[in-house]
């Protein structure tokens, strides 16, 4: 059983940071792309950033320059590391586990096709202006 367990979240002041964590277990796609989506209440899920195998990431427009993806442990931890925080970032955030490979496998979780993927149940990020 794939479990993907986020933790980090909490309430900051605007221009603040969070560090957020999100431990998988059980995920059996070793060499497959990871990343972190996002929805705000009555949104649409929004991809937030995603990184492949090799190490080589990408992030949305809104959070390019702000956030960093990293990950350790082979692909047993993913981070997501927020600066400058903006109440436009309050959110629940989702870690996401691709299920297939290559640069498919990036589109899909920026595009948050949960077909796709396994995901989290989500660490809530609150930011105030």
């Amino acid at each position: 059983q794939v479990q993907l367990v986020e933790s980090g979240g909490g309430s900051v002041q605007s221009g603040g940071s969070l560090r957020l964590s999100c431990v998988n277990s059980g995920y059996p796609y070793s060499g497959y792309c990871m990343g972190w989506f996002r929805q705000a209440g009555g949104k649409e899920p929004e991809g937030v950033a995603v990184i492949d195998p090799e190490g080589h990431v990408t992030y949305a427009d809104s959070v390019q320059g702000r956030f960093s993806i990293s990950q350790s442990n082979g692909q047993k931890t993913l981070y997501l590391q927020m600066d400058n925080l903006s109440p436009d970032d309050t959110a629940k955030y989702h870690c996401a586990a691709g299920t297939i490979r290559g640069s498919s496998c990036v589109a899909r979780l920026m595009r948050v096709e949960r077909t796709f993927m396994y995901w989290g149940q989500g660490t809530q990020v609150t930011v105030a202006s």
